[in-house]
């Protein structure tokens, strides 16, 4: 027998449901997890048999109930298929794909709902934010090394970044969102944070000539990068807009005349409170432009003034490459939602 078939059934043989009797998770969800995450790492392949409900239930002390429910889900989701007086038998190859974004916001909710539509159906993607700390960052990567087929990952500004990143198969990596720290030959799937705010509100300079003042917005606890402030004020001069950057959130207040453009959503929010309450109307007496597309944007008021890149198209195209083994360095087009807020 050759030595590297023979490998391969030592690897099976060797396949062990993980059960731990204290996790919070279902016992009979850890024996599907189990299940799955042989099947990504090719200890187990399609025709492999799986072990009998009685010896599962005698092996890791479980009742059969929970090991006949692990298997009637494996099989309702195709994974496995059950032959009378056999038993159940591999039935599909599963490939297991890192997600890892920063935070849950509304405009990422988009983002994540296109990439699990546009997902094969023989993918199953487990999602993990990071949150901006850089030791959540390297401890989830460092759990996540040779689990997954494909990684799809949201980077952020700090030093620490790059070493982390280089801990993953670069055939397998793809950054979204934000093409930093990314090398000539990695796969990059990112929207362009300056060029775009420039030519974007240059479609609606007439809109931001009808105000005294152009002000950016730019809170002290966001991590939107800074480029588009810097083609904010590139923007401004280029077209002798009165403009002001403001960084202290707490020093917010709305003044008639004033059009602003911010990249929180927090910050929209106190806009609109404080109109109401002086009586100042949005798109007449003050201006208003938002980053990030979400649905409800398009409601609020009587519509919020948007510029935003495609998240759509970002949850698409990450599914893509997930699907595909080409290589990817795609640039999402940012444009700008004209509403009555301007």
């Amino acid at each position: 027998m050759p030595i590297a078939y023979q490998n391969r059934m030592d690897e099976k043989r060797d396949f062990k449901f993980l059960v731990n009797k204290n996790s919070d998770v279902p016992k009979f969800r850890q024996l599907v997890e189990s299940v799955n995450n042989a099947i990504s790492e090719e200890r187990l392949n399609i025709g492999d048999h799986l072990p009998s409900v009685n010896q599962v239930c005698k092996e890791y002390n479980l009742s059969r109930d929970t090991v006949f429910k692990a298997y009637s889900l494996l099989k309702e989701q195709g994974v496995v298929e059950s032959v009378p007086n056999k038993g159940y038998f591999i039935a599909k190859e599963i490939r297991r794909v890192f997600l890892f974004l920063d935070t849950f916001k509304a405009y990422k909710e988009v983002l994540y709902d296109s990439f699990f539509k546009n997902l094969p159906k023989n993918v199953i993607a487990d999602v993990h934010f990071h949150h901006y700390k850089p030791d959540v960052f390297r401890k989830q990567i460092e759990e996540s090394i040779g689990k997954y087929a494909k990684y799809v990952i949201m980077p952020f500004d700090h030093p620490s970044i790059p070493d982390t990143l280089n801990l993953l198969p670069e055939e397998k990596l793809l950054l979204i969102d934000w093409n930093i720290y990314s090398t000539p030959t990695n796969n990059v799937l990112y929207q362009d944070f300056g060029e775009p705010v420039l030519v974007e509100l240059e479609k609606i300079l007439h809109l931001i000539r009808k105000y005294e003042k152009f002000v950016f917005v730019y809170p002290e606890y966001t991590n939107h990068p800074y480029d588009s402030v810097q083609y904010f004020k590139k923007f401004c001069r280029k077209h002798r807009v009165k403009h002001e950057v403001l960084y202290d959130s707490s020093q917010f207040d709305v003044e008639k005349g004033v059009a602003y453009i911010s990249v929180s959503d927090r910050i929209l929010g106190r806009f609109l409170e404080q109109t109401r309450e002086k009586n100042l109307e949005p798109g007449k007496d003050v201006g208003f432009i938002s980053y990030n597309e979400t649905p409800m944007k398009k409601f609020i008021y009587k519509g919020i003034t948007v510029i935003s890149t495609d998240f759509r198209m970002l949850g698409r195209k990450a599914a893509e490459f997930v699907a595909n083994d080409a290589p990817m360095r795609v640039c999402v087009p940012t444009t700008i939602h004209i509403r009555e807020s301007l």
